[in-house]
């Protein structure tokens, strides 16, 4: 055989044994560059959903932000001694409240007995008069009265609401405007030791003012829930009452047995509740003297 032929098997055999190493070290086929970018892409996209899906979860649940921690408000019922049935409406709400109960209603005694029986806490509802013809009904103290009058009225109404925690005005716009009268009125709840919530029936009360001068433990009315009785104003005016209570840690807001008022509240509170409301008794917010 002639020396070109064998150059040429030679070339040939080293050939062979480089492709015998490198298919005995398990070499891979390559894989074309779009394939390769394409795979890459995905799992690119995997791990953007993994770690975007928890935040849109998140979102989801923020629909409905939950209040800062401790947000409380308190909500008075006024107008109460007429009827059980709204009591145990109220009672079915399922959240602290305050009941204000009138001195001189028709079943007063009765649900005086109701609220201490359940240990709720209970307001006297103290009738002044008003401007113009409102009248506040029996046993209203009015500036016609002297001083001596004013102390001997307040300290009756409070007899007729035993375990009474407190008092805030029943109407009241033009007493509640006098300096004289209500501090005469609130001698007699500092000599009991009991709070004053000022209903703020008018511009120019003075009963907040007042108490605070007299070292009494007080506060203010901020939100009317129902002056109008309309369901959409209500709702308006619950919604007010959140948000208020959000900005300033703590709201309180007086409210009536009115059926548009408890069909609201039926829905409204608990949906603050899920927002992280706290609903407490107004003596939890009355300031201390």
């Amino acid at each position: 055989m002639g020396a070109g032929k064998w150059l040429i098997l030679l070339a040939g055999g080293l050939v062979l044994l480089f492709l015998g190493f490198r298919l005995g070290r398990g070499s891979r086929p390559s894989v074309p560059a779009e394939v390769g970018a394409s795979v890459a892409a995905a799992g690119s996209a995997a791990a953007d959903r993994l770690g975007a899906e928890p935040d849109r979860a998140l979102a989801i649940g923020n629909d409905a932000p939950r209040v800062a921690d401790d947000v409380r408000i308190a909500i008075v019922i006024d107008d109460l001694g007429r009827s059980l049935s709204t009591l145990r409406e109220l009672q079915a709400l399922a959240v602290e409240l305050t009941y204000s109960v009138l001195p001189y209603e028709t079943r007063t005694q009765e649900v005086v007995a109701h609220l201490r029986q359940g240990r709720l806490e209970i307001l006297c509802h103290l009738p002044m008069e008003a401007l113009g013809l409102a009248d506040p009904g029996p046993g209203a103290l009015t500036r016609a009265m002297s001083p001596r009058e004013l102390r001997q009225a307040t300290r009756a109404a409070l007899n007729a609401v035993p375990g009474s925690l407190g008092v805030n005005n029943h109407m009241g716009s033009f007493l509640s405007a006098d300096r004289a009268a209500m501090t005469a009125i609130l001698g007699v709840l500092g000599n009991r030791n009991l709070y004053f919530l000022d209903s703020r029936t008018s511009p120019d009360t003075v009963g907040y003012t007042i108490a605070r001068e007299l070292g009494l433990p007080a506060t203010e009315r901020q939100v009317f829930l129902d002056g109008d009785r309309d369901p959409a104003a209500i709702t308006e005016q619950f919604h007010r009452l959140v948000t208020l209570a959000r900005d300033r840690g703590s709201a309180v807001a007086i409210g009536h047995p009115y059926p548009e008022t408890l069909d609201i509240l039926r829905r409204e509170i608990p949906r603050a509740v899920d927002a992280g409301v706290r609903f407490v008794r107004l003596s939890e917010l009355v300031d201390d003297a």
